[in-house]
């Protein structure tokens, strides 16, 4: 469809928010006239790096080390069947990840056989010759928002944001409702934060 809008979403595998806001997006569009262009960013690298770790305690530090296997190798991934390869691949791992709270060597082998990569592909987890590419993905979405907000990032017809931070799934009509909301807000000029505490868990039904 000629007015079909190009939203850009940045992702780190490892994120459950992410992986909720993902999934509304899948239900968007299906009632609304958008297609979702898929993007790495890393939380590790934003943490670590960007932030330098101040103010996250020890067992966060360690799972962000941890969060550069995922990364890396959907970032191999998609080296070698282009970036098409990032949703099925985000969706495989988002499923054992979250939905099935298995995030072993196992489950991301399992992913990446499901989506019909070669097993080669698991070997970029512990090696950083596609860092810089993750790097320049995560500062292609990061840059458009600043470095005080996480994943997922996303970016439509110039306005971008981080989020919607939301659970359980938007499904339907509720989903394309959101949709115009957050755009609304987001294309307002000056608008810059909506936020209240969480106060529950995510929920991936």
């Amino acid at each position: 469809m000629s007015d079909t809008v190009t939203a850009d979403f940045w992702f780190d595998p490892i994120c459950p928010w992410a992986w909720i806001t993902s999934r509304w997006m899948l239900e968007v569009e299906q009632v609304r006239a958008v297609r979702t262009r898929w993007h790495l960013m890393s939380l590790a690298y934003l943490n670590l790096k960007e932030h330098g770790g101040e103010g996250l305690s020890p067992e966060y530090l360690e799972r962000m080390e941890h969060a550069w296997g995922p990364i890396r190798i959907c970032a191999a991934a998609a080296a070698e069947k282009g970036e098409d390869i990032l949703l099925p691949l985000y969706t495989a791992l988002g499923t054992r990840f979250h939905d099935q709270g298995r995030r072993d060597a196992e489950a991301v082998a399992e992913a990446v056989a499901e989506v019909g990569l070669d097993r080669s592909v698991l070997e970029a987890a512990t090696s950083t010759e596609l860092d810089e590419a993750v790097i320049e993905s995560h500062r292609r979405g990061m840059d458009q928002v600043g470095l005080d907000v996480g994943t997922p990032v996303i970016s439509v017809e110039g306005s971008a944001f981080f989020g919607p931070v939301v659970t359980p799934i938007p499904r339907g009509e509720a989903a394309g409702r959101l949709w115009d909301g957050v755009r609304l807000v987001a294309g307002t000029d000056g608008f810059f934060e909506l936020k209240r505490t969480r106060d529950r868990q995510p929920s991936f039904d």
